[in-house]
């Protein structure tokens, strides 16, 4: 399905929702909403499932104006954070339930393929209240793609789900998206869910459409801070800097060798990713004298939150490290992965471009 979004803004009372954004959707592949709660993702959603009638603004399927026609009138599957299944029928009724609605045949073998694809094939004959979270969530989404509808939609589908099922069912539904048989329109918080979907993202914020484009291409390129901080978990760290002829100055007077073209700016936001920040130096970081404010564990990931002359760091190192709360710390920021950003907060250097080069420190 091509799904084209003309100029559309939603208002509810004196509140604005969406503001004016236009959007064409790229036709079978996965399109995910990425953005904090509140930046308008749900809202975005809703219009184009049909739900909602945009405040201004015109909504194309296929070339045809659909604005203000209803979800019913339309073909498309949607999957929400709670779980909706059918609780008197068992699993393989739910699935099976738009199978019958459209008539299909093999209905018995097309559920039990669907089934299998989600490792649910061996509850099909229980009631959904037998199952787990995470078993509950599969039907629900082994329904939607029973449909087959040309345009699919998943509300942060994963989000009430715990850590160990979310990036199970994050690697199936990748694979499932994968097959181009459908236009998918995906929304979540979370940056690393939008790169392993990959596919297209339009970045939100608080009711704005930032930029949209190929995931990765957003993901090492974002037009503005505001898109790098959207999409950077833990958030990007940002580093205040002044603009000399050939340096920048970070606190503490730590200057950094800078070849800047196409600019005039003089104040600098730095920014890098938590995982540009190591234990072990490589040639031309900078080394920075921390105090470890908190040390955290996740899955096998370890980050940790620094107090420096620079500002308040958090970094991201891969593995467990025991690292005792207090204690003085040498850490080393990558610069050939740095960002820069001017005043208004645009994009002026993303790392591996031509517009200038960053490297060392004096």
């Amino acid at each position: 399905m091509n799904l084209e979004l003309k100029d559309i803004a939603q208002r509810v009372g004196t509140e604005t929702h969406l503001f004016p954004q236009s959007l064409t959707l790229e036709p079978g592949a996965v399109n995910v909403l990425l953005g904090a709660t509140k930046a308008g993702k749900t809202s975005l959603m809703r219009i184009m499932a049909g739900l909602d009638k945009p405040s201004e603004g015109a909504i194309f399927s296929d070339g045809i104006n659909v604005t203000g026609v209803s979800v019913r009138k339309r073909n498309v599957a949607m999957v929400y954070q709670q779980f909706i299944n059918y609780p008197t029928m068992t699993v393989q009724e739910n699935i099976a339930a738009p199978l019958r609605l459209r008539g299909s045949r093999d209905i018995e073998s097309r559920v039990v393929a669907l089934a299998t694809r989600l490792h649910i094939e061996s509850f099909l004959q229980r009631l959904p209240a037998e199952l787990s979270g995470g078993q509950q969530q599969r039907v629900a989404l082994a329904r939607a793609l029973a449909k087959e509808a040309p345009l699919m939609m998943f509300d942060e589908p994963l989000v009430n789900l715990d850590y160990k099922l979310r990036e199970e069912l994050r690697e199936e539904l990748a694979a499932v998206f994968s097959t181009g048989e459908s236009t998918v329109v995906y929304a979540t918080t979370e940056p690393a869910e939008a790169l392993m979907l990959g596919g297209y993202t339009a970045v939100l914020d608080k009711g704005e459409l930032l930029q949209y484009g190929r995931t990765p291409d957003i993901f090492h390129r974002p037009h503005s801070l505001r898109v790098a901080q959207a999409f950077s978990d833990p958030p990007m760290n940002l580093l205040a800097a002044l603009r000399e002829t050939d340096a920048l100055v970070l606190a503490g007077n730590v200057r950094v060798p800078l070849e800047l073209a196409g600019t005039n700016a003089k104040t600098i936001t730095l920014g890098l990713r938590a995982n540009a920040i190591r234990l072990r130096p490589r040639a031309n970081d900078i080394e920075v004298s921390t105090t470890v404010e908190l040390a955290e564990i996740s899955g096998s990931d370890t980050f940790l939150h620094l107090k420096s002359e620079l500002g308040e760091l958090v970094a991201q190192l891969t593995g467990v490290h025991n690292v005792r709360i207090g204690v003085a710390l040498l850490v080393y920021l990558d610069l050939s992965q740095a960002y820069l950003f001017d005043e208004a907060g645009a994009l002026l250097l993303a790392p591996g471009t031509a517009e200038g080069s960053l490297n060392g420190a004096h």
